[in-house]
C-alpha cells in the first residue's frame, strides 16, 4: 500500500478486518455466555476495537478494498476502570438510513472518581451544549424508590426476593436530586416471594406447602410428612369429628362444640397486623364435611396414620353413622363416596398404593381452590367466569397444584399492596387483572416483576422523605438520528461490579430497617458523540 497507509490498513485489507472484528467480538460475546463476568478490556485496546469497528463500516475507505460492506450489530466493550476517568463501558451502534451507513453513534460510561464533586444542572448542559453546538435543550428526570425492604425479625435480615419499587419519570429537570413532581408519570414494579412468616396468609402458605408435598410425593412415590400441628394425632381428631357428626346425626344437641366453633382459621403470627386488614382474608364459614375433614387430616405425620384416618371415615360411611354434606361441583373420589352413602351403598376403595395420598390432595385442592375463589370474588377483584382457568378440573391434579399455585401468589401480592402500601380496590382491581392476564399464559415465577402505572401522590408518603435507589437526568438536544445524550446519575449499585472500589458513599445519613448505616452511592455519566459519513 501506499506510505500514507497506517499499520493496520498495511497488514490487513478490508476483509481480514471484518473476520478480525468479528472474531473478537465473538470471543468476547461467547466469555459473556459462558458466565465469565471477570473479563474486562483495557481503555486503549477498547477503543482500537471501536476505531476498527468503525473504519468496516465508513463506505468512503475505499481503499481498504471492503468488497461488500456489512452493517454490524452494536458493539459495547466492558472496560476494566483503569484510565482516569475511570470508564466502565464504551459503545457503538450505527447510524442508517435504510440499508445503508449513515455514521456511528459513540456512547462512553464512566464512574467518576472525582469523589468531592457533585453536579450542578446548569453545568452538565453548558457543557452538553458546548459539546454538541447546541442551542436549545431539553432534559428528562428518572427516579426509582424503593418502597419495601427486607425486614429484620430478631436482628436478622430476612433473605427475600420481595421487593415494590416506584419508577418515576418526569420532562424539564429544575435541579440535581430534585423531589418528582406529582405530575409525573410513575409505575409500580412488585417483586413477591411468599411464604413471608409476617405474612396475613402464612398460615394459607403452610397449607400450600403441604399440598406441594402430596403432589410431589404422587410424582416420585416419597412424600415428605409435616411435623405433627396438633398435640393431638390425626386419627384422634378425625375420631372426635366423626362422633361428633354421628352425635348430631342420632339427635343430641351438642352446643359450643369444639368442632362447630373451631372450624378451621388462618391465624396472623404478627400483632402488628391492624384490625382492619384481618378482613382482608377470613376463614369461610360454608366449610363442608371434606373441607373440615382437610382441616383435621392435614397435621397427620405418616402414610400409615393416613391409611387410619380414611379408613375410619369409610367405615362410619358404610354404617350410616354420619350423612354428611358437601358442596355440589366436587370431582373428589371422598365425595363420590359421600353421595352414593346417600343411597345406602358405596363402592370398595382398596387404601394402598398412592390411592389414599391422592384421596387427600383431591380434597385439599378443593378446599383450597374455594378459599382463594372467596377472596377474589368477595373482594370483588374478580369474576367466576375470569377464575375459571385457575380452578378447573379439566386438567391433571399436578397442573391444579400448579394453577393453585399461582392463586396463592396473586394472594400474596394482594395482601402485600393492601398491608404495606394501603391500597384500596381501585388500585388492587388493575393490579388483579395483570397478574391474571400474565399467570394465564405464563408458569409460576415468582422473580417476575408485576407493572402497575400508578400516580405518584398515591405512594408519596413512602418516598418522599428517603433518598432514592436511582436519579438520573436526560440532557439531549437533535432530532430523529442526529439526537444526542448525555446523562448523568447517581445510583446505589455501580455500573459494573469491579468500580466498587473506586467510589465513596454520597450519602451517609440513609435509614435502613429503621437503623442509620451509611449507604454506598455511585456517579455515573454516559455521554454520546456522532461521527458521520455522508
Amino acid at each position: 500500500g501506499g506510505s500514507h497507509k497506517s499499520p493496520i490498513e498495511r497488514f490487513w485489507n478490508g476483509n481480514n478486518m471484518i473476520y478480525i472484528l468479528q472474531k473478537a467480538v465473538s470471543v468476547y460475546l461467547s466469555s459473556i455466555l459462558a458466565g465469565i463476568f471477570f473479563f474486562f478490556f483495557p481503555v486503549r485496546t477498547s477503543r482500537q476495537l471501536i476505531s476498527l469497528y468503525t473504519m468496516v463500516q465508513n463506505p468512503n475507505m475505499t481503499h481498504l478494498n471492503i468488497s461488500d460492506l456489512v452493517v454490524l450489530p452494536p458493539l459495547w466493550i466492558r472496560c476494566d476502570g483503569s484510565d482516569p476517568e475511570h470508564t466502565c463501558w464504551l459503545g457503538a451502534e450505527p447510524l442508517k438510513a435504510g440499508n445503508r451507513i449513515t455514521g456511528i453513534n459513540f456512547y462512553m460510561v464512566t464512574c467518576d472518581a472525582d469523589k468531592t464533586y457533585f453536579a450542578n444542572l446548569e453545568e452538565l448542559k453548558m457543557a452538553h451544549k458546548m459539546k454538541h453546538h447546541s442551542s436549545i435543550v431539553v432534559t428528562k428526570g428518572f427516579a426509582q424508590y424503593e418502597l419495601i425492604r427486607a425486614a429484620v425479625i430478631e436482628d436478622t435480615i430476612v433473605e427475600s426476593e420481595s421487593n415494590i419499587y416506584v419508577d418515576i419519570t418526569w420532562n424539564t429537570v429544575d435541579k440535581i436530586l430534585e423531589t418528582p413532581p406529582l405530575v409525573s408519570a410513575a409505575t409500580l414494579n412488585i417483586t413477591l416471594e411468599s411464604g413471608d412468616p409476617r405474612s396475613p396468609v402464612y398460615q394459607l402458605y403452610r397449607e400450600l406447602q403441604f399440598l406441594l408435598a402430596l403432589a410431589e410425593g404422587l410424582k416420585t412415590g416419597v412424600t415428605e410428612w409435616p411435623e405433627p400441628l396438633e398435640s393431638e394425632s390425626a386419627v384422634e381428631l378425625v375420631q372426635e369429628f366423626l362422633t361428633d357428626l354421628k352425635k348430631k346425626l342420632d339427635g343430641y344437641c351438642i352446643s359450643g362444640s369444639k368442632n362447630e366453633t373451631e372450624v378451621y382459621k388462618i391465624k396472623c403470627d404478627t400483632a402488628a397486623v391492624d384490625s382492619s386488614i384481618k378482613s382482608i382474608f377470613s376463614e369461610r364459614g360454608d366449610l363442608d364435611f371434606a373441607e373440615q375433614l382437610w382441616c383435621k387430616i392435614r397435621s397427620v405425620s405418616s402414610y400409615q396414620e393416613l391409611i387410619e384416618c380414611f379408613t375410619l371415615i369409610i367405615k362410619s360411611l358404610e354404617r350410616g353413622e354420619i350423612q354428611p354434606w358437601i358442596h355440589q361441583g366436587s370431582s373428589s373420589l371422598l365425595s363420590k363416596l359421600i353421595q352414593q352413602s346417600y343411597h345406602g351403598k358405596i363402592e370398595v376403595v382398596s387404601l394402598s398404593g398412592i390411592t389414599p395420598i391422592q384421596m387427600l390432595l383431591e380434597i385439599g385442592l378443593d378446599k383450597m381452590k374455594k378459599d382463594y375463589v372467596s377472596f377474589f370474588i368477595g373482594q370483588e377483584l374478580a369474576t367466576l367466569t375470569y377464575l375459571d382457568y385457575f380452578v378447573s378440573t379439566s386438567v391433571d391434579l399436578q397442573e391444579q397444584v400448579h394453577r393453585v399455585q399461582k392463586l396463592h401468589h396473586m394472594l400474596e401480592i394482594m395482601v402485600s399492596c393492601t398491608v404495606l402500601l394501603q391500597f384500596k380496590h381501585e388500585n388492587l382491581f388493575p393490579l388483579t387483572q395483570i397478574c391474571m392476564k400474565y399467570y394465564k399464559e405464563n408458569p409460576l415465577n415468582e422473580k417476575h416483576v408485576f407493572q402497575l402505572p400508578i400516580r405518584p401522590a398515591l405512594v408519596k408518603k413512602f418516598y418522599q422523605n428517603d433518598h432514592p435507589e436511582i436519579w438520573k437526568v436526560d440532557i439531549s438536544s437533535g432530532h430523529g438520528q442526529k439526537e444526542v445524550k448525555t446523562t448523568w446519575q447517581v445510583s446505589t449499585n455501580p455500573p459494573v461490579k469491579h468500580m466498587t472500589s473506586n467510589n465513596t458513599g454520597v450519602f451517609s445519613d440513609s435509614t435502613v430497617n429503621g437503623s442509620n448505616e451509611e449507604r454506598m452511592y455511585f456517579i455515573t455519566m454516559a455521554k454520546c458523540s456522532q461521527v458521520h459519513f455522508t
